[in-house]
């Protein structure tokens, strides 16, 4: 009987234990970074690969040899467009800089061909890479420097997985744009399964605002770019609600990058060397991706809107930064930076043989690296009141100024460029600091029109007046919007289109 009595006493006990444990489960909901470490998709069938999407840049194709995957890859000179009216040559592979995205699988056999165009010597370094040291890419080390019109032949046999790159081993080549990455799938799908997978190159520039040629030696950067890219050319990334997201960064410039999502939690699950075992995952809204890093996060779409996907230095939210480049807008009297008018336009008037000279226009274009130029000098960021804001945009010679006549600007609208009434303080001009986003460029110009593509249907008007530098948008659209959005993507029919697997897919 005591034996009988103990054990129904025990059973009792343990089942009131269960209960209340049950109970207090269900009163402690996990956190929303725990459920987006466990969540799967709405596609619960068998995982599958998907293919990367590299906005704005797309693919490298290949041919078959046998059982090998030969890439065709040329350094070149590229005209690139990183905004609207706003040109720069880079040095890219294969017509754009980044260069297009290789995507191979784990344990394939690849062959790259690499051609110079370039007007000096080049080689490329395959970042992550563990192979044999003749393909590795050093100049004079490994290999001989591929010279002007030359060819190198790569070869490797695939036996990492995760986010890698390729670029130029010559440093100065490498500021002049010459990246792209290179993806390797694995064997097995990874799981959680990702129903869409982004990749965001970041890189910056220096360019003066009448030139096209990137000022490789400087410290200070005016352009920030995504993708080659500027917001608000910039093309956002498209997720139906509910989808599972992975962006992958690569970073290969001169700065670091915290690169901050809007809206969401997300785990780093991926760097440079591979994928992170998931008891390894750490949650945040902010990744730093050093320089020669990359990082790739996940995270489960499910907060529906336009959410900003941007770099976090403030710097890097502008472009043509007043400290590089001048006050462009702001002071009466011509358009100084760090100097006079035609000193920060860049016309040269100094004595012959002497490009460097400080007569020949601001660190930004010119200096070795914007130390100690006698034509910088210490500036607010404008003019102190509405009044003398207005003086300053009636005392430019437009005419002379091309690009910002009206008619040669479609799509750009220039009524913001004058205050509202209302937007600046009666007591404005008392205020230290004052101003400092009040008489910036950026809010002062929509360019919806001239940034037009489907990815952008259904934003608020206006958007682009806000979005600058390494600014893009994660777009969380429910199903229909979704359906729509990649509908009159679909309908464009755009060549060698960057999103052509998921259109595909639907």
């Amino acid at each position: 009987m005591a034996n009988r009595r103990s054990f129904l006493q025990s059973a009792f006990g343990l089942g009131a234990a269960l209960f209340s444990a049950d109970r207090l489960s269900a009163s402690t909901s996990p956190s929303a970074a725990e459920h987006l470490k466990k969540s799967r998709t709405r596609d619960r069938r068998g995982a599958s690969h998907i293919p990367v999407v590299t906005t704005d840049i797309g693919d490298l194709p290949y041919t078959m040899d046998g059982d090998v995957k030969v890439f065709h890859l040329i350094a070149q000179v590229v005209k690139q467009q990183i905004a609207p009216d706003k040109y720069i040559h880079a040095w890219g592979f294969n017509g754009s800089a980044p260069g297009p995205t290789i995507q191979v699988t784990q344990g394939d056999r690849v062959r790259v061909i690499f051609d110079n165009q370039l007007p000096e010597p080049s080689s490329i370094h395959w970042h992550g890479f563990e192979d044999q040291i003749q393909f590795d890419g050093q100049p004079g080390v490994s290999q001989p420097p591929v010279k002007p019109g030359g060819r190198f032949v790569y070869e490797f046999t695939i036996h990492q997985e995760g986010t890698y790159f390729y670029h130029s081993h010559m440093a100065m080549q490498e500021m002049a744009g010459m990246l792209g990455a290179f993806i390797m799938h694995p064997k097995e799908p990874y799981r959680p399964h990702c129903d869409k997978d982004y990749l965001i190159h970041l890189q910056e520039y220096a360019v003066l605002p009448n030139n096209t040629v990137p000022n490789t030696m400087n410290m200070e950067f005016n352009w920030l770019v995504f993708n080659g890219k500027a917001g608000p050319a910039t093309t956002p990334l498209i997720a139906r609600l509910g989808d599972r997201v992975r962006i992958r960064f690569v970073n290969l410039g001169m700065d670091h990058h915290p690169m901050h999502l809007h809206g969401h939690t997300f785990y780093t699950t991926g760097t440079e060397g591979g994928r992170i075992p998931e008891s390894a995952w750490w949650p945040g809204n902010t990744v730093l991706v050093g320089v020669a890093q990359a990082r790739d996060v996940e995270f489960v779409a499910n907060n529906p809107g336009d959410w900003m996907v941007h770099c976090h230095l403030p710097h890097h939210m502008m472009n043509q930064m007043s400290s590089n480049v001048g006050r462009m807008t702001r002071m009466s009297g011509g358009m100084p930076a760090g100097g006079d008018m035609n000193t920060g336009m860049g016309m040269l008037r100094g004595t012959p043989g002497a490009p460097t000279g400080e007569d020949y226009g601001p660190a930004l274009g010119q200096g070795l690296g914007g130390v100690g130029n006698g034509n910088d000098v210490s500036t607010t960021n404008g003019p102190l009141s509405p009044g003398k804001a207005q003086s300053a945009m009636s005392g430019m010679d437009h005419a002379n100024m091309p690009g910002m006549q009206h008619d040669n600007m479609p799509g750009m609208d220039m009524s913001g460029m004058q205050m509202e009434s209302g937007d600046i303080a009666p007591n404005a001009t008392n205020v230290p600091n004052f101003p400092q986003d009040a008489y910036m460029e950026g809010p002062m110009m929509a360019m919806d029109k001239m940034v037009d593509r489907p990815e952008n249907y259904g934003l608020n008007p206006g958007w682009s007046q806000f979005m600058q530098g390494m600014m893009t948008f994660i777009r969380v659209l429910p199903p229909d919007k979704y359906d729509e959005v990649i509908s009159r993507m679909r309908d464009t029919n755009r060549p060698n289109d960057p999103y052509a697997s998921v259109l595909n897919r639907g």
